[in-house]
């Protein structure tokens, strides 16, 4: 008799569904971007080919252990309680909440309250101090890049608002 433990294969299929659309919001990000300034396409491109890169490996990586019978494209692993314990959802619901609100409460601030919030449910709300100042630092360099230094169209709102009357009334 055997002892060893057959392990069911890996199900892929949930696992796919945020490389591929993830591809697919590059891509149609690039799109987007034809008639923008050529210092913004450059670093478009480069977080996007980045982006592009990565996944293009786990997709690799799935169709090895496809090809091994390692894994199946099922989706049983789409939504457990794992997704609750590891703040997948929260993560989902920070992203959605980013995208809906970025209009409305422009790019630095967003951008802060966004990476502020998934760093804590990341580090299940440890070091928060710690969290909030990387989170302003990165918000405030995304706005002093994108914004002050290449006057991209990112949203702007408050922050953004008081920071050109402050830069140019002084």
């Amino acid at each position: 008799m055997s002892s060893e433990h057959h392990k069911p294969p890996r199900q892929l299929g949930g696992e796919l569904v945020i490389p591929i659309l993830a591809v697919g919001f590059t891509v149609y990000f690039f799109s987007t971007i034809w008639n923008s300034p050529w210092t913004a396409q450059v670093s478009a491109f480069m977080v996007g080919g980045i982006l592009i890169l990565v996944c293009a490996i786990f997709f690799v990586r799935c169709a090895v252990w496809l090809s091994r019978g390692e894994a199946s494209l099922g989706f049983g692993n789409l939504f457990t309680m794992d997704d609750i314990r590891s703040g997948r959802i929260g993560l989902l619901v920070s992203t959605v909440g980013y995208v809906l609100l970025i209009d409305r409460l422009g790019f630095t601030l967003t951008t802060f309250l966004f990476l502020a919030l998934s760093m804590l449910i990341l580090s299940k709300g440890k070091n928060a101090a710690f969290i909030t100042m990387v989170s302003a630092a990165m918000a405030l360099t995304g706005w002093a890049v994108f914004i002050w230094a290449f006057d991209t169209r990112f949203p702007r709102g408050w922050f953004e608002t008081t920071m050109k009357a402050v830069l140019t009334n002084g």
